[in-house]
């Protein structure tokens, strides 16, 4: 069974996705119910919602929603990576409604390639996001490979934060770029308070001729520095369509792990991400 820990979810008759306007393939609804029937025939159990990028003035909309969604029967929906602000002088109030709504709110992400460099490197960035030492909230970060160095100086500044990297980093598949990439994955995963999401990377190939030993360097290169012990999986559902889609990530991830042992496809198929959220999820 797997726990889906990067699940998007997009209802555009409720809320505004402002950036789904320049990509058409995804510019459409992607509801709970498609997720669902995929999932139950797929083996996945469980998920967390992952933020969708909506206007910012419905961040905490985005989150009643997904609690209406959690509410309906075999939901799968486990908890939700709110989308934040940092860079704003109103953090520490938006983290005081997170607090209050714990039950739901497990972590957050501030999509860094969506912005200019500067801005995780900013004092109030920083000081926003180690703000979330010694709570139980995580900080996904999702970056282009070209700021991972970014990333490093970021979890540097903030050693009590637990980190989630996504889509490992986001690697020039396409090009096949592998050196630059590795060396900067190598040096974050130093840093043990950063867990790496092995997710996304069937969208960084070639869209029409990308094979599982395109993306194989990239995910045996993120387990090998990470360890097995600090890697989760996720679908990135619906933008895993861009690659082939959800039963296609699905069908790479078994065969990239078909020669694991239990306990190790255990620990990245669902037990490290339930231990991370402190979730009770047992299959």
């Amino acid at each position: 069974m797997l726990f889906d820990t990067h699940l998007h979810l997009i209802y555009p008759d409720k809320l505004s996705y402002p950036w789904l306007s320049s990509v058409e393939e995804l510019n459409r609804p992607s509801t709970l119910e498609d997720y669902k029937k995929k999932a139950s025939r797929l083996g996945i159990g469980a998920s967390l919602h992952m933020e969708v990028d909506v206007a910012e003035h419905q961040i905490r909309d985005e989150t009643a929603l997904l609690r209406k969604l959690m509410s309906e029967p075999n939901s799968l929906i486990r908890g939700v990576i709110s989308a934040c602000r940092p860079e704003s002088e109103e953090f520490p109030l938006f983290l005081d409604w997170a607090m209050e709504n714990e039950d739901i709110v497990r972590g957050f992400r501030r999509v860094l390639h969506v912005v200019p460099d500067g801005l995780s490197q900013s004092k109030l960035f920083r000081e926003n996001v180690k703000r979330l030492s010694d709570t139980r909230f995580t900080f996904d970060i999702c970056a282009l490979s070209r700021q991972l160095r970014l990333v490093i100086e970021l979890v540097d500044f903030c050693p009590e934060v637990v980190f989630v990297l996504d889509h490992c980093g986001v690697p020039d598949i396409k090009s096949g770029e592998l050196t630059n990439w590795s060396i900067q994955i190598r040096e974050l995963a130093k840093r043990k308070n950063v867990t790496a999401k092995i997710s996304g990377l069937i969208a960084y190939g070639n869209p029409e001729t990308w094979s599982i030993e395109d993306i194989r360097p990239y995910f045996e290169e993120t387990v090998a520095a990470f360890g097995h012990q600090r890697v989760i999986w996720g679908s990135d559902s619906p933008v895993c369509n861009l690659g082939g889609g959800l039963e296609t990530w699905v069908s790479a991830t078994h065969v990239l792990t078909n020669s694991w042992s239990r306990a190790h496809r255990d620990s990245l198929f669902w037990s490290n991400a339930a231990e991370l959220w402190k979730l009770d999820v047992n299959f």
